[in-house]
């Protein structure tokens, strides 16, 4: 390429030097809207390398993050009359494979804050219940919603439109405000979170403070480690398609196909689309560069597929557009900190293959949002340490029925070379199948309907008994008990690990509990 004139170099670094002052000072003086979010202007911003927010003591809350938890939790609190400030990596709509099934027990929650309205014009579907398909048979079981209002009733959609909606309505209140940056890290003082440092998209960094920080950034978290002690497992990662235009065996169900090695997920997020999700266990998938997804897909999930699916499965294979995500479980396990506080994945995760994670958000929200009510000066360290202290502990009915229901399923979906754990899938199909009070108890715990851990204990193990049952009717031979008793073993190794995690305390005997917080000394 041949060189430009010295003089040409010349004039097109003054044209573009130009160009960046008008730009800069069109962007002063012009208040644009972005991703229907209208940004808020702050005042009287001062230039430097890292500088103080001229606007301190003007906030109550700073939320790090604006995905379900942090715009859910933004618009609570502002509603309330806190005054919110969220910061947020990038306020473009996001675009996730996972996050699109909201349980009915989570659609109760965005009732109860007042967020409904948020799963409307995004072409969110109903979803009554699922459907589960095994070595040629299939079952089809409801939510138990009887007693609620015809409204009630899980939703899925995309992701990305259900948290516009969220994020702007959280915009919507005058006391909300919303920007764009990069939380760099925790401000602490005497063992006590003050505010955080965050770059702008100017690369400006500048630290922030408010009485209470909340840190809502997601399952990527970077400043969890300053907060709890994190201990992620990833069981799985899921394959993510989305199939146009394909008819589901059962209208306005989630589907479940328990296929070897590990379940496969459908629901419609529209009205002409549906997400299929396969898990493949482990940490890697197949590469999609050289065409083992692909391989993969046709030749090994395909032939477990309902009839009705599998053409349009592989047509959407056929276009390549696979994308991939690891499957993260992460028990809560926080470093209770004054003036700090973590919620949603940051915090606590589980496997999504029961879609309980903004159930058990929203629910957290709903929590923190009953804590702090009765306390209207946020500056109040040690009242504020007083109404926060209940807060791991209050959460723990909703949250460790739900993280230990999806543990517990995912392990028992999974195919084995195990007889026993061969059994224990097949009772917990049959179990399922039977109806009535065999199926309204699991899925009223799988949809977040009745967060009672005792209850799932009892309806999992009634799983176990009746796989042990099976195996004893109308013969029970030696190799038949032997099984039953490893049946029996393999359940508890199944779930009581996960209850370890979670805290046997803080979900059976959460009186017992002691406070978490404690103020910082006085100076």
């Amino acid at each position: 390429m041949e060189m430009l004139p010295l003089m040409q170099y010349l004039f097109a670094g003054i044209v573009a030097v130009l160009v960046g002052f008008f730009f800069l000072f069109w962007r002063k003086t012009k208040t644009k809207t972005k991703n229907g979010i209208p940004p808020k202007k702050v005042e009287n911003e001062k230039r430097s390398s890292v500088k103080t927010d001229d606007q301190d003591g003007n906030y109550d809350v700073i939320i790090v993050g604006a995905g379900v938890a942090g715009s859910a939790l933004a618009y609570t609190l502002g509603k309330d009359g806190r005054r919110v400030r969220v910061i947020e990596r990038d306020l473009s709509e996001p675009d996730r494979i996972v996050g699109e099934l909201l349980q009915p027990g989570g659609y109760l929650k965005l009732v109860e804050l007042d967020l409904e309205d948020c799963v409307e014009e995004i072409d969110a579907q109903r979803v009554n219940g699922y459907a589960l398909f095994k070595d040629g048979r299939n079952t089809k079981v409801a939510y138990p919603l009887e007693q609620f209002d015809s409204d009630v009733a899980g939703r899925s959609f995309h992701n990305g439109r259900f948290i516009q909606r969220l994020r702007g309505k959280a915009a919507s209140l005058p006391n909300v405000l919303l920007e764009e940056g990069t939380v760099k890290s925790l401000l602490e003082e005497n063992g006590s979170v003050k505010g955080v440092l965050y770059k702008t998209k100017t690369c400006e960094e500048i630290k922030v403070y408010a009485p209470l920080t909340i840190v809502c950034d997601g399952c990527f978290s970077n400043l969890r480690r300053s907060l709890c002690s994190p201990k992620v497992d990833v069981p799985s990662c899921f394959v993510g398609l989305v199939l146009e235009n394909c008819e589901l065996p059962y209208p306005n169900h989630g589907h479940v196909i328990l296929a070897d090695p590990s379940p496969i997920l459908f629901y419609p997020i529209s009205s002409t689309e549906v997400r299929c999700l396969v898990d493949v266990p482990g940490e890697k998938v197949p590469s999609v560069a050289n065409g083992e997804m692909a391989k993969y897909l046709k030749t090994v999930v395909a032939p477990q597929l309902p009839p009705e699916i599998q053409i349009p499965f592989l047509a959407t294979v056929e276009k390549g557009n696979m994308r991939s995500m690891p499957n993260k479980s992460m028990p809560a396990a926080p470093y209770p900190t004054p003036g700090a506080l973590l919620m949603g994945d940051a915090f606590n995760m589980r496997h999504p293959l029961t879609g309980g994670g903004m159930t058990v958000a929203l629910s957290d929200i709903a929590v923190l949002k009953n804590l702090l009510k009765p306390l209207r000066d946020l500056n109040d360290t040690s009242s504020l340490c007083k109404y926060l202290e209940s807060f791991y502990t209050l959460r723990k009915p909703v949250a460790s029925t739900i993280n230990t229901l999806a543990g517990a399923l995912y392990k028992v979906f999974c195919a084995s070379p195990d007889q026993a754990m061969k059994e224990m899938r097949e009772a917990c199909f049959d179990y399922l199948s039977l109806g009535g009070a065999f199926s309204n108890g699991p899925v009223a715990l799988l949809s977040g309907l009745n967060p009672r851990p005792l209850s799932l204990v009892c309806h999992f193990f009634a799983v176990a008994i009746y796989g042990v049952g099976r195996l004893l009717i109308p013969f029970p031979s030696p190799k038949r008990i032997w099984i039953g008793a490893r049946l029996i073993s393999g359940a508890s190794n199944i779930i009581f690990p996960i209850i370890r995690a979670e805290g046997i305390r803080q979900m059976f005997f959460p009186a017992t509990v002691p406070a978490y917080y404690r103020a910082p000394p006085v100076n």
